[in-house]
């Protein structure tokens, strides 16, 4: 089968993180990542998917991770061709492939980063994907990472002071915010923050608040300057080869897809967000010499006025896609605040 091939093809480079049922397993699924092994994606997210998985398929179904098979922005054409069962793609590293996505990284939305997660794929389901953007891929979840933040070396007290900064800033909408706050976008990679801020090639990364810890940047990058709600939020998807999924027997195609794929899956990856978002805040108050600087009442109107022409400008791209894009963020806005 499919399976035994590509386990083989890739054994060099595992990580287990398959449960105790997992000898016994008649399917065991290849996961592709690109974050850090101890990064909460890969030591809490990846598990929790596979003890979703192997639960709802009593064991039949089970998975192991394997860590650099690919950077970040290839995953998608990874899974396409076949060289992993499962991955999780970051949607603003492949910038002008997907425009949907945008809606839910747009600066504004009140509730954490499950409750993001769960209106996400709402809307997708409703609206999103008419537009096909993740044609030749099985979804079977999305979410947002929680509200990010500037992280830089030296401190940023205000708004203003973020124009002229080489910031390290991500496709999509973090991308638009960055270009309206004046500051010098360098694109690289979240695997490469550390040695980016470490070089002084950059003088601040915008991210959650997870990557304090889970990029190491109470070392690098000790001030955040923080927004209510924050700058964006990023977009991600957790997707599946499609004969991957189709070479499973039916019976459990059906598990999967009413049990794990879909809301259930992206409201689990969003909570385990919320809890290492927490673990990053920890970290940054326990470090020394490490400081959270509040955005100001001045800073929040400013904020408000470059966030409402960031979402005009993506609402009109969304539309553009053939996709009601007023009405999917209204509908993610009242989704998120009835949580």
């Amino acid at each position: 089968m499919k399976f035994i091939g590509i386990k083989s093809l890739l054994a060099s480079a595992a990580i287990a993180v398959t449960g105790s049922v997992a000898f016994a397993a008649d399917y065991t699924l290849t996961i592709s990542s690109w974050a850090p092994p101890t990064h909460g994606i890969n030591a809490k997210m990846w598990p929790k998917f596979v003890e979703m998985v192997e639960e709802a398929t009593d064991g039949q179904v089970t998975a192991e991770l394997k860590l650099g098979i690919a950077p970040p922005p290839a995953q998608m054409d990874l899974i396409m061709d076949g060289a992993a069962d499962a991955s999780i793609i970051f949607h603003g590293y492949q910038p002008g492939r997907f425009v949907t996505t945008k809606l839910i990284e747009l600066p504004g939305y009140e509730g954490s980063a499950e409750d993001a997660s769960v209106a996400y794929w709402r809307a997708y389901d409703e609206y999103l994907k008419q537009a096909d953007e993740h044609r030749g891929v099985k979804v079977i979840a999305l979410h947002t990472h929680g509200p990010a933040q500037l992280h830089s070396s030296n401190q940023v007290t205000n708004l203003d002071e973020i124009s002229g900064l080489k910031v390290r800033i991500p496709g999509g909408v973090g991308g638009d915010v960055g270009s309206a706050l004046g500051a010098t976008g360098i694109q690289v990679p979240a695997p490469k923050v550390y040695e980016t801020l470490a070089s002084k090639a950059a003088d601040g990364v915008v991210m959650p608040f997870e990557s304090r810890k889970g990029f190491k940047l109470t070392e690098v990058a000790p001030n955040v300057y923080e927004m209510p709600g924050g700058l964006y939020r990023g977009s991600f998807a957790f997707i599946m080869n499609e004969d991957t999924f189709a070479d499973l027997p039916e019976d459990l195609q059906k598990a999967l897809d009413e049990n794990v794929f879909g809301e259930p899956l992206s409201r689990e990856i969003g909570k385990i967000w919320d809890e290492i978002d927490a673990t990053g805040r920890e970290a940054t108050e326990g470090t020394e010499g490490n400081s959270i600087n509040a955005a100001s009442e001045s800073d929040l109107e400013k904020f408000s006025a470059i966030a409402e022409d960031v979402r005009a400008k993506v609402i009109a791209e969304v539309n553009e896609a053939g996709v009601d894009a007023q009405s999917a963020y209204d509908m993610i806005k009242s989704e998120m605040s009835s949580n």
